[in-house]
């Protein structure tokens, strides 16, 4: 006779899911998506292409925060149903298929409690994340695209929709720098405790044998916000350099001067941008960036002043906040969280879910002490 008794771990889920959703409140969030459906089907929606843009986008990621809520309810209740129907037929693949079934949804309702805690103003929105490669030559800079491949794995394995918008490639190995969007609900809620500087450690592929390189990589992590524009960008405080797109060791893949560089000089803040297929579209892009960075940067400045007259200036990030050890004991650790995963190459695939969700947990705790 088979024996499969789930219906304590079924039970804390539903539990752990039902404070999910009175955080969320679902009853709140469908009529959102009602009102946002009302002006996303004005016939003049589309009359105000940035208003209409923020509309459909909104909705667009409304909906998929309900419909990923409605899913794990549904199964939780297949669940319920799978285990009964193992236990009266007495079907092992069956009763192995519950326990499969219970584990992920104990990923997902992790996941799903951990968004709870991203309230910050930007949280639900959008991500820009930018790779810089540090000091360390070769080493830095293949670091730095292992790091793109890194987060566009996790993006992938989350199916959240990923846009590359520059990529700036190495002379030796890797890349100097990657700009790239995650469109998704809270990616950059999720992804901004990825800020700040990367440490790999490994024995280099690049220099002599068995010689042990450091090296390091930049992570930076904005929101996409479509009224950025609020900041006013005088033409004369910016110059535009266009150039030609290239790929990997200088391979020209356009052959017209659409790629665009915009230097914001007063702050020395450099935007390139190359995904698009003009020249305007890429000016567009470039400076939707970088009027989110200046104000973020106007941001920082006046939280940074209010910090000074109160005189409690402290530093939320280290200079070094994560590293990555690819010899010896094989293993990567976060410096803030002190939570650790023994299977690097699993990390560098993608498997970024327990490291990120330390993270916020931590910045949580940050933010209440």
């Amino acid at each position: 006779m088979l024996e499969l008794d789930l219906s304590a771990d079924i039970q804390a889920l539903r539990s752990t899911f039902s404070d999910i959703e009175s955080v969320v409140d679902v009853d709140a969030l469908r009529s959102e998506i009602a009102r946002l459906s009302e002006e996303a089907g004005a016939p003049n929606l589309w009359d105000d292409v940035d208003k209409a843009q923020q509309v459909t986008s909104a909705l667009s990621h409304r909906q998929s925060e309900l419909k990923r809520i409605t899913a794990i309810e549904r199964r939780l209740d297949d669940l319920d149903v799978l285990v009964e129907l193992a236990v009266e037929m007495d079907d092992e693949d069956s009763a192995e298929e519950a326990r499969k079934e219970l584990a992920e949804l104990e990923g997902l309702i992790g996941q799903l409690e951990v968004q709870t805690l991203l309230d910050g103003e930007y949280d639900d929105r959008g991500a820009v994340v930018t790779i810089r490669s540090g000091a360390g030559g070769d080493d830095a800079t293949d670091f730095a695209e292992m790091l793109m491949r890194m987060y566009l794995r996790w993006a992938e394995r989350h199916k959240y929709p990923v846009k590359v918008l520059d990529i700036s490639y190495a002379e030796g190995a890797g890349i100097k720098s990657a700009t790239f969007q995650v469109d998704s609900p809270y990616a950059y809620g999720t992804l901004s405790v990825e800020a700040g500087t990367h440490r790999l450690a490994r024995i280099s592929p690049f220099g002599s044998a068995d010689k042990r390189q450091t090296s390091f990589a930049a992570v930076e992590v904005i929101p996409v916000m479509e009224e950025a524009k609020e900041v006013d960008v005088p033409e004369g405080d910016i110059r535009v350099d266009v150039f030609r797109s290239s790929g990997p060791g200088g391979q020209s893949v356009n052959t017209t001067d659409s790629a665009v560089r915009i230097t914001h000089i007063p702050t020395g803040i450099v935007v390139s941008m190359q995904n698009e297929k003009s020249q305007i579209q890429n000016r567009a892009v470039a400076m939707r960036v970088l009027q989110t960075r200046l104000l973020l940067l106007k941001r920082e400045e006046e939280a940074a002043k209010k910090k000074e007259l109160a005189g409690t200036i402290t530093a939320s990030w280290g200079d070094q906040m994560r590293s990555y050890f690819l010899y010896g004991q094989q293993l990567v650790k976060d410096l803030r969280t002190g939570y650790e995963v023994g299977n690097p190459a699993a990390v560098f695939d993608g498997d970024l879910d327990g490291l990120i969700a330390a993270g916020i947990r931590w910045r949580k705790r940050k933010i209440e002490d």
